[in-house]
C-alpha cells in the first residue's frame, strides 16, 4: 500500500485531472447535470429548499450532506443571510454553513442569487471536491481528511473553527500527536491547548499548510487510520443528530444545539 503522503499528492498536485474524472463518475454527471439544468430556476429559499435533489447537490457539495434532514435550521440560515453579526450562520461555528449562506444569499441577492454561471460554477466545482474526497476515503481515509483539511483549513480564523469541525479536529489532533480523548475537555481547556499549538495563520500559506498535511499523513500511518471512511460532519451537525435521535423530531431549538455546542458565538 502507498503510504497516505504519497497517495494524497497524487491527488492534490493533479487536481484538476482528478476532478475530471470524477465528473465523468455516472451517478456525479447525473446530479450535476440535473443541477446545471434546475437551478437557474429558482427564486426563492422555499424552491430550493423544497426541491430535494437540488437542496441534497448543495448540501453535499458544501460538505453538508449529513445534514439534509436539517432544513428547517438551513431555511432559518438563509433567510438571516451573512451580513449581520446576529445571523445565525455567523452564530453557528460552522464554516461550511456559512459559506452555504454565503453561496446562496437570497437576503442580499434576492431572487436573482442563483442564475448567474458564476454561482452555478462554484456549487459544482465544491460537488466535484467533495465527490472527489468521499471517492478517496473509500480506499484511504486519511487520504480524504487531507484533502478535506486542504480545502477547509485556509478558512479558518482560529482554534474555534478547528474544534468546530470533526475532520478538521481529527487532523490537527493526529499531527499534533493530541489524544482524541482531550475532546471531552472544557472547550476553553482544548482552544487554548491548539492555540499553543498551532497558528491558524500558517494554513493560509500553501507552504506551510502543505507541510502540516504531510506530518498528518506520517503520524495517520504510524497510527493506523489509513482505513475505513472518513465523516464529513462537523461538531455542530453530530449534535443536532443527537437532539433529533432524542426528541424523535426533525426540528430542534437552536439555543439549545448552540448551547450543547458550547462555542464561542459570533457578534
Amino acid at each position: 500500500m502507498d503510504s497516505t503522503l504519497a497517495a494524497y499528492n497524487l491527488v492534490a498536485k493533479n487536481l484538476t485531472r482528478s476532478q475530471a474524472l470524477t465528473a465523468k463518475d455516472p451517478t456525479v454527471k447525473q446530479a450535476t447535470d440535473y443541477f446545471k439544468a434546475n437551478i437557474g430556476k429558482v427564486n426563492s429559499i422555499d424552491d430550493f429548499v423544497n426541491n430535494p435533489r437540488l437542496f441534497n447537490y448543495a448540501m453535499t457539495a458544501f460538505g453538508l450532506g449529513d445534514m439534509t434532514y436539517a432544513k428547517g435550521l438551513i431555511k432559518q440560515v438563509l433567510q438571516q443571510g451573512v451580513t449581520s453579526t446576529t445571523a445565525l450562520a455567523n452564530k453557528l461555528s460552522n464554516q461550511n454553513i456559512k459559506a452555504l449562506a454565503t453561496a446562496f444569499d437570497f437576503k442580499t441577492l434576492g431572487s436573482t442569487v442563483t442564475h448567474t454561471s458564476t454561482f452555478q460554477t462554484t456549487v459544482v466545482n465544491k460537488y466535484l471536491e467533495q465527490s472527489l474526497e468521499n471517492t478517496q476515503g473509500q480506499q484511504n481515509t486519511a487520504v480524504q481528511l487531507a484533502l478535506y483539511f486542504s480545502q477547509n483549513a485556509p478558512n479558518i480564523k482560529d482554534a474555534y473553527g478547528i474544534l468546530a469541525d470533526k475532520n478538521l479536529l481529527t487532523v490537527a489532533q493526529t499531527a499534533l500527536g493530541i489524544s482524541s480523548s482531550s475532546s471531552q475537555q472544557n472547550i476553553a481547556v482544548q482552544f487554548a491547548t491548539l492555540s499553543k499549538k498551532i497558528n491558524v495563520a500558517d494554513f493560509k500559506d500553501p507552504t506551510k499548510l502543505q507541510a502540516f498535511i504531510a506530518r498528518f499523513c506520517a503520524q495517520a500511518d504510524l497510527n493506523g487510520q489509513n482505513t475505513g471512511s472518513a465523516t464529513n460532519t462537523s461538531t455542530a451537525a453530530s449534535l443536532i443528530s443527537v437532539v433529533s435521535s432524542a426528541t424523535d423530531q426533525p426540528s430542534f431549538s437552536t439555543d439549545l444545539l448552540m448551547s450543547m455546542q458550547k462555542i464561542r458565538l459570533g457578534g
